[in-house]
C-alpha cells in the first residue's frame, strides 16, 4: 500500500484500548480516526486522548463506515472470531487481542480468510515486547547460561479473582487461555524446538464465585527432552519467581519487584544471572523501543516485511492452550498438539 497512513479504528475501548490509542497516538504511520465502544464514558476518554475521532456505539456501523484500512479489536475473546472475521471480510486489516481465537480451528479460518485477500491479520502479543522477558531471552540466545533445558513462568499470588470476564470460563476460555495467551506465547518463541507433548491442571479449590480455575498449571515438552512450565494460581501464598531458566552454565532468575504489590505483573521482574560458582550479578534491562509492535505493522504495510509476531505463532500458541485443557481434562495425561511450525 501506499505511504499514506493507515486509519485506524478501535473496536472496544477499555484498558487496553487506551493502551492501543496512546500506541497510535505515538507511531508514525498510524492515524486513529474512529473508536467504537457501547460505554459513553469510554468513547469521552478516547476523544479526550484523540479529539476529532469518530465515535460509535455499532460496530458494523464502524466496520462498514469507508473510513478504516485497519481496525484492532479488543472485545473479550469468546467474540474475537466473529469480530475479526467481520472485518476480513470488509476488506481491513485486523489486530486482535490475544488470544486470536479460543480454538485453533478458528485462527485456521482466520489466518485462510486474511491469507485469500491479502490482509494483515495479526495478535498483539505485547508481552513478548516485555523489557524483562527481552533482556532473558538475549541472555539466553547468547549462550550466557549454555543450553536452557528447564524454564518456569509464574503469574499470580493468594488473590480473590476479579469479577470481570477474566475469570468467566465461557468468556475468557480459562485460566490458561487467560495469562497463557502471554506466557506460553513466550515459550514457544523462547524454545524453537518442535512440541513433543503437553500435559495440563486446572484446581477448582477454593474461589466459588467464579468459573475459571483457581490454579493452572501447563507443562510443555520438546522432542530435545527440554521442558518448560507455566503457573496462573490464585492460591499461591507464597509465589515462585516469574521466570526461573536452568541451563548447563548457568541460571536465569526473575524475582518479582514487589513495589508494585499488590498488582506485581505491572512492574519488570528483577533479573539475576546466577553461575556455577555460586556467584551472581544483577542484570540490567535492555531499553525496548515504545511502541515496537505497532510500528512493525506500517513496516509489513508499507514494504511488506516479515513481522517478529505472526498469526501462525499466536495460532500454535491457541493449539497448545487447547491441548492442555485437553490433557486437564483427563487428570494431566499428555495430549500432543497440532501445530502448524
Amino acid at each position: 500500500m501506499s505511504h499514506a497512513d493507515v486509519r485506524v479504528g478501535l473496536l472496544a475501548y477499555g484498558q487496553i484500548g487506551h493502551e492501543h490509542n496512546l500506541a497510535v497516538q505515538g507511531t508514525e504511520g498510524l492515524q486513529l480516526v474512529a473508536v467504537c465502544d457501547q460505554n459513553p464514558e469510554r468513547l469521552c476518554a478516547a476523544q479526550e486522548l484523540a479529539p476529532g475521532i469518530s465515535v460509535f456505539t455499532d460496530a458494523r456501523e464502524m466496520l462498514d463506515s469507508g473510513l478504516l484500512d485497519l481496525v484492532i479489536i479488543s472485545t473479550p475473546p469468546n467474540s474475537h472470531f466473529e469480530w475479526a472475521m467481520t472485518a476480513l471480510s470488509r476488506g481491513l486489516h485486523v489486530v486482535v487481542e490475544k488470544p486470536m481465537a479460543l480454538t485453533a480451528r478458528e485462527c485456521d479460518e482466520l489466518m485462510a480468510q486474511a491469507n485469500a485477500a491479502n490482509l494483515l491479520m495479526v495478535v498483539y502479543q505485547n508481552r513478548r515486547f516485555d523489557a524483562d522477558y527481552i533482556t532473558m531471552a538475549a541472555l539466553i540466545r547468547s549462550g550466557a547460561i549454555g543450553d536452557v533445558f528447564h524454564y518456569e513462568s509464574f503469574v499470580g499470588g493468594y488473590t480473590e479473582p476479579c469479577r470481570h470476564w477474566h475469570t468467566d470460563v465461557e468468556i475468557s476460555g480459562g485460566a490458561i487461555f487467560d495469562w497463557g495467551s502471554h506466557f506460553l506465547d513466550q515459550i514457544l518463541t523462547l524454545f524453537p524446538s518442535q512440541v513433543a507433548y503437553v500435559s495440563g491442571v486446572n484446581h477448582k479449590r477454593h474461589w466459588d464465585f467464579v468459573t475459571n480455575a483457581d490454579h493452572a498449571h501447563v507443562t510443555v515438552t520438546f522432542i530435545d527432552g527440554t521442558q518448560a512450565t507455566f503457573i496462573h494460581s490464585d492460591l499461591a501464598a507464597a509465589r515462585k519467581p516469574k521466570f526461573y531458566a536452568l541451563g548447563t552454565q548457568g541460571a536465569i532468575i526473575g524475582e518479582w519487584d514487589l513495589r508494585a504489590e499488590p498488582k506485581v505483573a505491572d512492574l519488570p521482574a528483577i533479573l539475576t544471572l546466577h553461575h556455577p560458582d555460586g556467584t551472581s550479578e544483577p542484570v540490567e534491562l535492555l531499553t525496548v523501543p515504545d511502541f515496537a509492535f505497532h510500528a512493525s505493522i506500517v513496516e509489513h504495510l508499507r514494504s511488506s516485511s516479515v513481522m517478529s509476531v505472526t498469526s501462525q505463532q499466536s495460532r500454535d500458541v491457541v493449539a497448545v492452550m487447547e491441548a492442555a485443557e485437553e490433557s486437564a481434562k483427563i487428570n494431566g495425561f499428555p495430549v500432543v498438539p497440532e501445530l502448524l511450525r
